[in-house]
């Protein structure tokens, strides 16, 4: 099933994907239903309800407000990690343990919504496709054996980097949590559909140009490895966020760097899920 919230008569409101539309479900959020869990899907199930257009520019993020920070790995794909040391003259190292931080909850953008830009703030700002897991449940300690079973299902997200203010404090939160620099959408795809998320292609492209093109198979932690770690002594709360990392082919990593622009089209895709489109602006 994929899930979305829209904007339904000017009012965020859930709905559910189809090829012919999007059918409303005024009364519930996405988080009403991540909570229910299997009872609240099989009830969607049986809305047969005719949808109505699915109008792009009305989709929202599919959680406008997490009551969380996004959680992120850093460098989780061989290919990034060393383009990464590279570009700033250190020796490569693969992680051997998840490099995690957080995008503060304002980051979170609409699938089709501007990304702001501000040069008095930075001039640097980068593109990061990823595939983003949301958890369906409450867990702590969750073993690698059942972590499968707490994933709600699947979205795209852009971790749109401020890399000058990245480099600058010397470590990754701020420069990820401008305002609006987490594109993310555009709906949920429940795990149920996406057997494999490990199998998936994953690209960016700006101004029609790939930027980066991979697989999420190409992970150095995959997901059971994920959460294991992230809910050790800590509690993963159902509607949390985990953006998996991107792969090679950044934009400070290029030679020379490349950094987006006001009027640039950025496109993250993820075979199975969609594509979100963010105007720079």
């Amino acid at each position: 099933m994929r899930l979305a919230t829209f904007l339904y008569h000017n009012t965020p409101s859930l709905g559910i994907v189809r090829d012919n539309g999007i059918v409303p479900v005024p009364g519930l959020s996405m988080l009403d239903v991540i909570a229910a869990g299997e009872t609240a899907l099989a009830d969607l199930s049986k809305i047969e309800r005719s949808p109505v257009p699915l109008v792009p520019e009305h989709l929202l993020a599919p959680i406008p407000e997490p009551r969380r920070n996004i959680m992120c790995l850093g460098l989780n794909y061989v290919e990034h990690a060393k383009e990464s040391a590279q570009a700033r003259g250190r020796e490569a190292k693969i992680p051997t343990h998840p490099l995690f931080f957080t995008k503060a909850t304002n980051t979170v953008n609409g699938p089709y919504a501007s990304i702001l830009f501000d040069a008095a703030v930075s001039t640097q700002i980068d593109w990061e496709a990823e595939l983003g897991v949301v958890i369906g449940q409450r867990g702590k300690n969750i073993p690698q054996t059942e972590a499968m079973s707490y994933v709600f299902g699947y979205t795209i997200v852009n971790d749109v980097s401020a890399r000058d203010l990245q480099f600058n404090h010397g470590q990754f939160f701020k420069g990820k949590s401008l305002d609006g620099a987490c594109p993310m959408g555009p709906w949920i795809v429940t795990a149920d559909e996406i057997p494999d998320p490990h199998a998936l292609a994953i690209r960016c492209r700006v101004n029609g140009v790939t930027k980066q093109e991979a697989n999420t198979g190409m992970m150095i932690f995959k997901i059971p490895a994920i959460i294991e770690m992230l809910s050790r002594g800590m509690t993963l709360e159902a509607g949390d966020v985990i953006a998996t990392g991107t792969p090679s082919g950044v934009g400070f990593a290029r030679t020379p760097p490349e950094f987006l622009q006001p009027g640039d089209v950025v496109e993250c895709e993820i075979e199975e899920i969609g594509v979100i489109r963010n105007r720079v602006g």
